[in-house]
């Protein structure tokens, strides 16, 4: 079978963990994965912030464990060179935000000493809705890598006080509001106020020059993107099964004829699950939710990728406004977060197709013409339901996934007596993405319930699967879903089933009676 992750982990995302569907992962130079992916624990050397290398599971990584970091010597000397050099420029020409004011106010020249104090003060006004404790302990890492780079003018001293706060989990509140995918100005203008002195009236526009805080979401939102997209196999598998499919949609001479990366990716982790199933296809062309299984969900797995590529450059990235760049200070428009955002859209957009199509999977389940069992999987007396609800549950979720996949990046914006007039929305983007994944999740659950409930009324068990590894995973599904087939509410069912879905995106690719 071909490999479909490289790599372990568990729910706290090990240092090691490996991508989805056998993309490779990159290694951050300062985690030291060498060493076997060890966790990171109380008492062992911190580890080192480089602004070199670092990915987005990592940082989820490192967030989540709360392990405790510091400031790289390489990081520190580029931050007190870029200082230096700011300083410089500054006596010789206006330089944004620290001898000027920002935004309509930008030909306001300054010299008062209170300016970084007042800018901190007004940009402090967010909502009222405080961001979690883990999206602020991974934005004040990403924060302090970024500014590890070099090229923010900042002194390393501002580093340093972001990275107590972090080594002491002496967490600010920070809150949502203010920030639409041009910088998280408003909780970073109260991270600002939270580090008191260290940041003085020549530093304050130079540490809200990010999108760190949105980042933060971003990464979390890919981690527990990928883990889904890896569960959608499972999931389809089961129902191809309880369908009885023709698997030689996922020959691999089929998938050589148009080979889109994502595609060919899912039709081979398909064909390792389905692979010598001895089960008689029920039809010589299947519908669509079967048919076009490698083809719906490989776009997702192409922009889940994307997502993660931007994400890597981004919290790696010196993205400042504006960039101490050698000798000089250059402004620009870094600041933008259009990347991420198109990247954010993009996979909400796929997703939704994934979800519609396992719906059609679950029409096709509670219909006698497809499954050849009763209908909606009824048993026991004349005109039993069965899981027809399970069809309302999954549309209702539909339903949500559709609004949620709505592009942020649609929205409009004009700021400022008209200085700023376009935004990426990229916070809004990362938002909705949470959503539609919670969406996504009850589709799929939904799914998972009713192919289990198709094969028990089918007869299958695993031993009748084999060779197939998709037996397995069945195992499972069985022991763990109630087999009570009457008429009752199902929600329990789904709870499980989501549950179990959540096991097996830690359990890694492979089940553990495959890898033997």
């Amino acid at each position: 079978m071909g490999a479909w992750w490289r790599g372990r982990r568990s729910r706290d995302y090990l240092l090691s963990f490996g991508t989805y569907l056998g993309s490779e992962t990159q290694t951050w130079q300062g985690c030291c994965v060498a060493a076997g992916g060890a966790a990171h624990t109380v008492g062992v050397e911190p580890v080192e912030i480089s602004g070199v290398g670092l990915t987005p599971l990592e940082a989820v990584a490192l967030g989540q464990r709360r392990t405790a970091v510091r400031l790289g010597d390489d990081a520190r000397k580029r931050m007190s060179e870029s200082a230096v050099a700011v300083a410089e420029v500054a006596r010789h020409r206006p330089v944004y935000g620290r001898t000027t004011g920002v935004g309509a106010n930008r030909d306001v020249l300054t010299s008062d000493p209170e300016h970084g104090a007042r800018l901190l003060g007004s940009h402090s006004t967010t909502g009222t809705t405080s961001y979690p404790k883990d999206v602020v302990r991974l934005g004040l890492l990403i924060r302090v890598n970024q500014l590890a780079v070099g090229g923010s003018g900042l002194d390393p001293d501002v580093a340093d006080a972001i990275v107590a706060l972090l080594n002491d989990d002496d967490l600010p509140d920070l809150h949502r509001g203010g920030a639409i995918g041009t910088g998280d100005l408003g909780p970073l203008a109260e991270l600002g106020l939270a580090l008191g002195a260290v940041v003085d009236g020549t530093s304050a526009l130079p540490l809200l020059s990010s999108n760190a805080i949105t980042l933060a979401e971003c990464c979390l939102a890919y981690v527990e993107a990928a883990t889904l997209i890896n569960v959608v196999p499972l999931v389809g598998a089961l129902s191809h099964v309880a369908l009885r499919g023709n698997a030689e949609v996922y020959d691999v001479r089929v998938h050589e004829a148009r080979p889109q990366p994502g595609q060919v990716r899912v039709a081979r982790r398909m064909r390792g699950l389905l692979e010598d199933l001895p089960i008689r296809p029920a039809r010589v062309q299947d519908p669509f939710g079967l048919r076009a299984f490698a083809q719906v969900l490989g776009p997702a797995v192409d922009h889940i990728d994307a997502l993660g590529n931007s994400l890597r450059i981004d919290i790696n990235a010196s993205a400042e406004n504006p960039l101490v760049a050698g000798d000089t200070v250059l402004h620009n428009g870094n600041w933008h977060a259009m990347p991420i955002a198109l990247a954010l859209d993009s996979l909400r957009l796929s997703l939704h197709s994934v979800a519609t199509l396992s719906t059609s999977r679950v029409a096709n389940l509670v219909d006698p013409e497809f499954s050849g069992l009763s209908r909606f999987l009824a048993s026991g007396a004349e005109a039993s339901s069965g899981v027809m609800m399970i069809e309302y549950v999954a549309h209702d979720a539909l339903a949500s996934v559709r609004s949620s996949a709505q592009p942020a990046t649609l929205g409009t914006a004009t700021l400022s007596r008209g200085a700023e007039h376009h935004a990426s929305f990229a916070p809004q983007a990362a938002v909705l993405t949470a959503q539609l994944l919670d969406a996504l999740r009850e589709v799929l659950a939904s799914e998972l319930v009713t192919a289990v409930r198709a094969i028990r009324l089918a007869g299958f068990t695993p031993e009748d699967l084999a060779p197939a590894a998709v037996g397995p995973w069945l195992a499972d599904a069985l022991a763990a879903l109630p087999g009570d087939l009457a008429d009752r509410s199902l929600r329990e069912d789904l709870e499980i089933a989501r549950g179990l879905m959540t096991q097996w995106g830690d359990r890694q690719v492979e089940h553990p009676a495959e890898s033997g």
